[in-house]
């Protein structure tokens, strides 16, 4: 099973699926999703029941009949080609792909959602046509809505809100959005209230996945190199946390945390007390739909800079704090009259461990430098291939094939790239090597190439590399995080070699920073040195490499650096810098 335990939310949802008579607190109870996915205690509680294994049986005629004519037609189309020829077929038959899942209903859109980004489990082709796959679905009746807001505040939704939208101004697979204004404070919110039984059907829908999914796991392991109940685990840990309002209405307190102070990105605050399972109560945002080009110049907003800043919020997700928004999409963006960007819809995230952090950073400085090899250790690290995959063998063929990938999509320069094309050329390894995209990475990639493709709406010309590299360059050299400055150390220093072209990279990717400060880099650097022996040698030996003194490097690196430190700045901190030193010095005595 996933991870995690089902707890008494879950088993109280699988109470009110086999049960349509539970008791209301009941089905309030499991709506909360107090626990987390365990596909064994799921199948446990909804096949507890006869009235359970029958509408768990009944789904499953719907899905396996559904799925069956879709297999059937695509065994006709192998034994006989049709009219048009096989690139006619494929692209008939994954329209009618698309189109099923749609049929069948939430679940089944979040699943091709998700498989519209597992280049290791679904072909291209098909991942092209189930990215058109959208969750906009006719809205619930309105009485039903107002019945749950009621029965979530405890009282008449009258009473808590001054006015409120007659019809929802947003619907989707999962829930509506209403437009209210605050009886208490007159601020204006968004109501978010969830489609009712959607839990039920994808519980037992995530049942009946891990069913086909073992069965499937033999053809899946040897012919994808994939475990697809993995896969199905994977997606229904992360589908229950979007149906989790509570853990919502958390995520949003936590980006308002990362972000506090920031003056170009804008989260809305939550009212907590309002919010229950079934509902989310948090600030409306009264933006400009981020793909909307005249809109945004109407606004006096400048497109350029708006882009920039959604790429740099969206690294900063990544790279800095490690909770990332699982779906940028056009729905989701606003641009804020005052230039920041807004995110609304905080249901699907991703969090990257701080160790994966580092390792991505490294990975973009890897990328920088070409040193393949690196890289081809960091998708190792990253779990993309399995540590059986970490041999000599796969090693000389996986690194020439990165290799080659990474430069015909860098072209002449940085100008020539662009994120979808290489995660394009990436997804043609995944049949020859054994690489498998993990669950959450699934999702960064799926909200760069969605962010990506947002900017390349507003500007044809944008390219995501020419922000993305110099915001890292930058954060390498002036974070005083002492385990950046650690990787900002072995990047400069390779095989006991002082690497000047990567240090004049850096420079060079930085430059694109406005007020960029170097001097307490320079500073921190100038007492790592005195204190590090190693180190020190390290630096010397460079600037005395194959027995010449090398001024021009340095000269070079001067000129980088010109208009980017504070001579006085530098100077004043002397006596702290020797203050350091000493003590330093002294430790290392005392410690001996």
């Amino acid at each position: 099973g996933g991870g995690g335990g089902f707890a008494r939310g879950s088993r109280a949802c699988a109470r009110a699926v086999a049960d349509p008579g539970a008791q209301l607190d009941e089905e309030r109870g499991f709506c909360g999703l107090n626990g987390r996915y365990n596909a064994d205690e799921l199948r446990a509680e909804l096949t507890r029941s006869p009235l359970g294994l029958v509408q768990l049986g009944l789904r499953g005629l719907e899905v396996v009949s559904g799925l069956g004519f879709y297999a059937l037609s695509l065994l006709g189309d192998s034994a006989s080609p049709g009219v048009g020829g096989e690139a006619l077929t494929v692209t008939r038959r994954a329209q009618q792909l698309r189109e099923l899942l749609t049929r069948l209903g939430p679940s089944f859109i979040k699943a091709g959602q998700v498989l519209a980004n597992r280049p290791d489990i679904v072909r291209s082709d098909y991942m092209a046509e189930l990215c058109a796959l959208q969750d906009d679905v006719p809205a619930f009746p309105n009485s039903e809505a107002f019945a749950i807001m009621e029965r979530e505040l405890g009282r008449p939704p009258r009473e808590v809100f001054s006015a409120i939208s007659e019809e929802p101004v947003a619907a989707a697979s999962l829930g509506q959005v209403y437009r209210a204004t605050l009886r208490s404070s007159g601020e204006e919110v968004a109501v978010k209230v969830q489609r009712p039984g959607v839990a039920p059907n994808i519980l037992r829908d995530l049942v009946l996945f891990r069913w086909l999914g073992g069965f499937l796991n033999a053809y899946t392991i040897r012919n994808l190199g994939c475990n697809a109940q993995l896969i199905v685990d994977e997606f229904g840990e992360k589908l229950l946390e979007e149906l989790d309002y509570v853990q919502e209405a958390r995520n949003i307190v936590d980006f308002r945390a990362n972000f506090e102070g920031d003056p170009y990105v804008k989260i809305p605050w939550v009212n907590q007390e309002l919010s229950g399972p079934q509902m989310l109560v948090m600030e409306w945002i009264d933006g400009v739909r981020c793909t909307d080009l005249e809109g945004i110049r109407s606004s006096g907003i400048d497109v350029e800079e708006f882009m920039r800043v959604g790429v740099v919020a969206a690294l900063r997700q990544l790279l800095e704090f490690g909770l990332f928004h699982g779906d940028p999409h056009p729905g989701n963006l606003f641009a804020m009259r005052d230039g920041r960007i807004a995110y609304v819809d905080f249901g699907n995230v991703a969090q990257i461990s701080q160790r994966n952090k580092q390792i991505l950073v490294d990975a973009v400085i890897h990328a920088v430098n070409e040193d393949y090899e690196e890289m081809a250790g960091d998708f190792t690290r990253l779990g993309f291939l399995s540590a059986e995959a970490d041999t000599e063998p796969v090693k000389e063929t996986f690194v020439p094939a990165l290799e080659t990938i990474w430069k015909d999509s860098m072209g002449q320069s940085m100008a020539d790239f662009n994120f979808r094309t290489v995660t394009s050329k990436f997804n043609k390894l995944v049949y020859k090597f054994p690489i498998r995209i993990p669950e959450r990475y699934a999702l960064v990639i799926r909200s760069l190439l969605t962010q990506e493709g947002i900017c390349m709406t507003l500007s044809p010309d944008f390219h995501f590399l020419e922000v993305a590299y110099p915001y890292v360059a930058r954060r390498l050299l002036t974070d005083e995080d002492p385990q950046l400055r650690q990787r900002l150390t072995q990047v400069l220093f390779k095989d006991d070699r002082f690497q000047w072209q990567r240090l004049q990279n850096l420079l060079n990717l930085a430059k694109g920073g406005e007020g960029l400060d170097l001097s307490d880099t320079v500073k921190d650097g100038a007492v790592l040195i005195a204190l590090d022996d190693d180190l020190r040698e390290q630096v010397l030996n460079a600037l005395t490499e194959g027995d010449r003194i090398h001024l021009e490097e340095v000269q070079e690196v001067l000129q980088a650096l010109e208009g980017r430190i504070d001579p006085q700045k530098v100077v004043e901190s002397l006596p702290q810098i020797g203050r350091k030193v000493v003590l330093g010095w002294a430790d290392k005595i005392l410690s001996s």
